[in-house]
């Protein structure tokens, strides 16, 4: 026979019998404080005497109907079983303010450097991914500038869009600018730093800077062949080196490394000396040209191809490495394409390089890659230059912070399977800080397979984080946040990123 739902409800189990079943129990009642004398009824936050619903009088608290409250005295950890309370595993309040999170009600902050130190993140670098309009690059922004008040200096070696001269000129700092009809020149294979005092360093100091030096250039070299979709093999890379020796030197045993652009290396490969010919092992001049004519003319695209004039001379530039920000525009090269763009990117990324490579104790740099994507998709050489860069990042003192649209960016640079691809997807795990604002929904699976994300933070992802600009998750280490940046006055007028649409309106 089933029992009505009043008997049901009569036999059912109390709260303090169900916990009972589990071995704990209710936190008792607390015992009030007994009075001890009438002089300490007397006072007045002890008067235990009052009505219960308060005295009767403005001012006094009454109440037309008692509370009925009871006090309980009990642990975090018995309350936390009986009502769950939602909270966040925090961070640090160190470095940038960057809003508040929306989980605890707390303020959020933004520490790379700070994270490190404190075992948090194993390495400073930061990857974002965002759908275009979702408040990415001014997040990016607001927390750069304020990382500076803690002596952090940005350093933007590719503004694509343009987007960073205005805060630039907002803090006195004039971008430098590349592009057809300019003056500005670089030079992606400038010695830098390195290439001083070379006189006097002893013999392990001067194999270390050449190895750095030729190296950096190997892979400047291997990305723009590749750019023209051509293969560096081994015996290419050998005579790229011989080249590189003998142009800057240091085969002859010189003292001093020789400055070098890119038409001299062209130069020497098209009018190659019977001694480089020798050096490199061909038989003859002929054979030489037949065995390196596919590298020769990837490299005559730097020369005499679209961006000839910009990449192919010495560096006319003085930059202030103290200011608190410095960018290098390629606006102006958006009309000439992606592949473009690409070189661009590499080249003047190596040119960052050369010119950041000695820096002084406890000088922090954050290091901007915008539209990444654009310059891996050159090839294997472009891949590992980034990568080289994320994993000596720790080291050298910066903070990389790689940005992209969307995960799949990181997919497209070469065929599934491939070695580009490969070392591509293993570049989220060198970014310990990951910051993913609004996506479509359609975007939920690559989340799932390349962040490991459970159901809950993608949705955030594709729901909560589109609702408005500057929301996003963020997975610092193992623990994540939902994050709602905030903008001051100031800084939403220099962070518009829609300005060109609102005057088009």
């Amino acid at each position: 026979m089933t029992p009505s739902p009043a008997k049901r409800y009569l036999t059912a189990r109390s709260l303090e019998t169900l916990v009972g079943d589990f071995g704990g129990g209710l936190p008792t009642t607390a015992t009030p404080a007994a009075v001890t004398s009438r002089r300490d009824a007397d006072r007045p936050l002890l008067r235990d005497y009052l009505p219960r619903r308060g005295q009767a009088q403005p001012g006094h608290g009454w109440s037309p109907v008692p509370a009925p409250l009871a006090v309980y005295r009990a642990t975090s950890a018995d309350i936390g079983g009986v009502f769950p309370m939602i909270a966040t595993n925090g961070l640090p309040p160190t470095g940038a303010l960057v809003g508040w999170d929306a989980l605890s009600g707390g303020a959020f902050f933004c520490d790379p450097m700070g994270w490190v130190l404190n075992k948090i993140v194993t390495n400073p670098n930061i990857i974002t991914f965002g759908k275009p309009g979702m408040g990415k690059t001014t997040t990016i922004m607001l927390i750069l500038l304020r990382l500076m008040r803690f002596g952090v200096k940005t350093f933007i070696p590719g503004d694509v869009k343009g987007e960073y001269e205005d805060l630039c000129r907002a803090l006195g700092v004039e971008p430098f600018a590349v592009g057809i009809g300019m003056e500005t020149r670089i030079n992606p294979i400038d010695l830098g730093p390195m290439g001083q005092g070379w006189d006097r360093l002893d013999r392990e100091e001067l194999l270390n800077r050449s190895r750095l030096i030729f190296g950096r250039w190997q892979v400047l070299l291997k990305a723009l062949i590749g750019a023209k979709g051509v293969q560096v093999s081994a015996a290419d890379e050998d005579v790229l080196t011989v080249v590189l020796e003998e142009l800057t030197g240091w085969g002859r045993g010189t003292t001093h490394l020789t400055p070098i652009i890119i038409p001299q290396i062209w130069q020497a490969m098209r009018e190659p000396s019977p001694e480089l010919v020798a050096d490199c092992r061909y038989p003859d001049r002929q054979a030489f040209l037949d065995g390196t004519r596919h590298i020769t003319a990837a490299l005559g695209g730097m020369c005499r191809g679209s961006l000839s004039g910009l990449f192919d001379a010495h560096t006319n530039i003085t930059v202030d490495w103290n200011a608190p920000i410095q960018s290098l525009s390629l606006q102006r090269l958006q009309s000439l394409g992606d592949e473009a763009v690409g070189v661009a990117l590499a080249c003047s990324n190596s040119w960052s390089r050369a010119m950041t490579d000695m820096r002084t104790q406890g000088d922090i740099r954050l290091i901007v890659r915008d539209e990444v994507w654009r310059q891996m998709r050159l090839g294997l050489g472009a891949v590992e230059s980034l990568d080289a860069d994320l994993r000596l990042s720790r080291a050298e003192g910066a903070i990389q912070w790689v940005i992209g649209h969307k995960p799949s960016d990181l997919l497209s640079v070469g065929d599934a399977g491939s070695r580009a691809v490969t070392i591509a997807k293993d570049m989220i795990a060198l970014c310990d800080t990951k910051i993913l604002l609004g996506q479509d929904p359609q975007v939920a699976g690559e989340l799932d397979e390349l962040l490991e994300l459970g159901d809950l933070q993608r949705d955030w992802v594709t729901g909560w984080a589109r609702q408005k600009e500057g929301r996003a998750l963020w997975v610092v280490g193992g623990r994540t946040f939902k994050v709602q940046a905030v903008q001051s006055a100031t800084e939403k007028t220099l962070m518009d990123t829609n300005v060109a649409l609102k005057a088009q309106g």
